[in-house]
């Protein structure tokens, strides 16, 4: 279980065996039991599936580790693996300190195997090295570590003892049956439980007990994929689809803040969890993915989600493979006259380049040896990629060339340039953080040629934009049809002037979806509830606090709360769920910020110096605690000491512009204009989304006044 710095990672895998709690002992499943003796062809084919192996008891029939006495070392941290009498165990070390712990159950079994060990009563973590299931030939059958290129010391967030490495909250609702964690907040333990130790029926069908004897109500809709003559793409023919069961893949294929204890199939997506919307840092500007964020916000972007493509379209409904190898996949609907030819893809027939899916779903590898697709089957870009740094899958292969060469050969092609509307190319500047006035953005968020996820993502974007906003511009959105609008709309209020908030938001806070009333819950805590919404206010407002408290196991959960008495005016509160971040995840370095800035409002000075100074002991690499720290010494009006600290932060976030506009900043403000202006043209060109900064090199110029230095930046703009 490898996880990137971007929020709420989850994988899955999934199983064959079964249980009801979580012990080394472990029942028959007796949900899939029920289900084999009429559906035995199904149960066959999902045995086949990553679900039916995602976890089991650590066994002979389940473990695919080398554990002959083997042995990992990664930067100091070692790890021998052995086997005794039929059990599983590992002496796992970093320095002089040794600890034998049994492996208790594995996790996954291709493209990578990973385990789970009992560090406490009812707490799990996944060990930091794993076994790299592909074949010898293609590098695999050895033990490496989760991060190969990091030394991850006990005192970093991400060591395997801390809790973004914890089964219990990070990965236990997607890879069992029926998970429950039972969090105590209060002692900080999980007494979890399941009733399927893997993925089986009931994860994506619900308890469907006695329904042999239910009279179904409603007819098999009809239809199908057709192509016409001269057709080159299918439509659907047939009765409306119905692809509301894709709500039960979101719930585990999505990158997402759950609200609730555990996973409900019978409950839509957006009733249990909160989306993350396409942005940065854990998508690239034009929306492909970066970080590990699974396969929701790619697949919503695409033409396939617009036009009613599901999943099981793609992928058997119980192995989960793809129904048929190679092209033959996307020619089930796409003319292979047009698109399966040189002429379209320009590379020798039966070629890796002459492969849909590498052009069109390039790969990026998580987990150190996890390859996995982007769903937006975009077109390849290398005009995007010279404009905003994004990646292509022209240069992703092809190393040795830049996107000029790419641009270059799609003009020899005689490959027409794909013309964007206005309203698309305003949202990757937006993206990319060039300004936009209000007028265009709003054009983002209204115009329905863009996929849904993008204008949401647009309109919680207003919620940073310069401009004031009335409660008028947000009405539209507060009552649209559209799930996620109303999603954005109800957190973009926050920004609404506090006297209109709470009419504008009451009707959210009865949505029919729990995301959209929390969200709405947490815009209206700083502000006056009338008496005829104070019943629903609490009722959302208990939603939120509950689904902080699902998270209260790492530090963002406890931040989050602390946020939310901040919002109430209870200081003794807040600052009571800082420190338990502080205690449950000591290398959260937003814990401190939050706290510090809560002294600091308390006019509390030398504690604010105390929560520093012990964060940038636990935490020396942060650059968020530089930044804070710098902030301090500014308002202290101590500018010498703060400049150092803006230069930290910048070196050790390199790609947050922020933080160099801030330093740049600062030394103008010492007095050293043109050393200001010297530095930024340096700077400007390192960051992708540059704009910020170079707008902050006009206005030195003009300060200077200097001309050269000016259009200089004018270029650039």
């Amino acid at each position: 279980m490898h996880f990137s710095n971007s929020f709420f990672q989850l994988f899955f895998f999934i199983l064959t065996l079964a249980s009801i709690w979580l012990s080394p002992t472990l029942s028959a499943n007796e949900n899939n039991n029920a289900c084999i003796s009429c559906h035995q062809d199904q149960t066959t084919q999902w045995q086949k599936s990553d679900h039916a192996k995602s976890m089991a008891i650590a066994d002979k029939s389940s473990v695919v580790g080398n554990f002959d006495k083997q042995t990992a070392e990664h930067y100091g941290q070692k790890a021998y693996f052995y086997h005794q009498q039929g059990k599983y165990f590992v002496d796992i070390s970093y320095d002089e300190k040794t600890e034998t712990l049994p492996i208790t159950y594995t996790f996954g079994h291709y493209p990578l195997q990973q385990y789970l060990v009992e560090t406490e009563k009812g707490r799990f973590q996944v060990l930091p090295f794993a076994w790299d299931a592909r074949s010898t030939e293609e590098g695999g059958q050895r033990w490496y570590h989760n991060y190969q290129n990091e030394e991850i010391k006990p005192a970093d967030r991400l060591h395997w003892r801390q809790p973004l490495q914890n089964w219990n909250g990070m990965c236990a609702d997607c890879h069992s049956d029926g998970l429950k964690r039972n969090y105590d907040s209060n002692n900080n333990q999980f007494d979890s439980s399941f009733t399927g130790i893997n993925v089986g029926c009931v994860s994506c069908h619900a308890n469907m007990q006695g329904h042999e004897d239910k009279k179904q109500s409603s007819e098999i809709k009809q239809g199908g994929w057709q192509r016409t003559s001269g057709e080159s793409t299918a439509h659907w023919v047939g009765d409306k689809r119905d692809n509301s069961f894709m709500d039960q893949c979101f719930s585990c294929h999505a990158l997402r803040a759950p609200l609730t204890d555990g996973i409900d199939p019978s409950k839509k997506f957006l009733d249990q969890f909160a989306p993350q919307f396409i942005q940065a840092p854990n998508y690239h500007v034009d929306g492909q993915i970066k970080e590990e964020v699974y396969v929701y916000g790619s697949f919503l972007q695409s033409k396939m989600y617009a036009n009613g493509v599901n999943c099981i379209d793609c992928h058997d409904q119980h192995t989960m493979k793809i129904k048929i190898p190679d092209n033959g996949l996307c020619l089930q609907c796409h003319a292979s006259e047009v698109f399966d030819k040189p002429e379209h893809h320009h590379h020798e027939k039966g070629s890796e380049g002459a492969q849909c899916v590498s052009c069109h779903m390039p790969e990026n590898t998580y987990m150190g040896v996890d390859d996995r697709r982007d769903h937006s089957f975009k077109i390849p870009r290398p005009d995007l990629s010279e404009k905003f740094a994004s990646p292509n899958a022209c240069t992703t292969c092809h190393e040795q060339q830049d996107n000029k060469w790419a641009v270059s050969l799609l003009k020899s092609w005689k490959v027409k340039p794909r013309v964007d509307s206005e309203t698309r190319q305003n949202f990757w500047r937006l993206q990319h953080g060039q300004s936009i006035t209000l007028e265009q953005h709003l054009a983002i968020v209204n115009d329905d040629a863009i996929d849904i996820i993008s204008r949401a993502t647009a309109l919680q974007m207003l919620a940073f934009s310069t401009e004031p906003l009335s409660h008028q511009l947000l009405k539209p959105f507060v009552n649209n049809d559209e799930n996620l609008l109303r999603l954005a709309a109800a957190g973009t209020a926050s920004i609404i002037n506090a006297g209109f908030r709470a009419e504008l938001l009451s009707p959210l806070l009865i949505d029919d979806l729990a995301a959209i009333r929390v969200a709405a819950a947490r815009s209206l805590l700083d502000v006056y509830i009338p008496d005829s919404d104070k019943a629903s206010f609490k009722s959302a407002l208990n939603e939120l606090i509950f689904a902080n408290r699902q998270s209260g196991w790492r530090g963002e959960g406890r931040l989050n709360q602390g946020m939310v008495d901040m919002a109430k005016e209870d200081m003794q509160a807040a600052e009571k769920s800082y420190l338990k971040a502080i205690s449950v995840d000591p290398y959260f370095d937003s814990a401190y910020s939050n706290l510090a800035e809560l002294y600091r409002t308390q006019g509390k000075t030398n504690q604010v110096v105390a929560v520093y100074n012990k964060a940038l002991k636990n935490i020396p690499i942060s650059a968020i605690l530089h930044y804070g720290y710098g902030l301090h010494f500014v308002r202290q009006q101590q500018l010498n000491k703060a400049i150092p600290l803006f230069k930290k932060s910048m070196a050790l976030s390199p790609q947050d512009q922020q933080y160099a506009y801030i330093y740049a900043l600062a030394i103008d403000g010492s007095g050293d204009t043109n050393r200001a202006i010297g530095l930024l043209k340096e700077m400007v060109n390192v960051y992708a989304q540059n704009q910020q900064l170079v707008e902050l090199g006009l206005s030195l110029s003009q300060k200077a006044n200097s001309r050269s230095d000016f259009d200089y930046f004018m270029k650039l703009r």
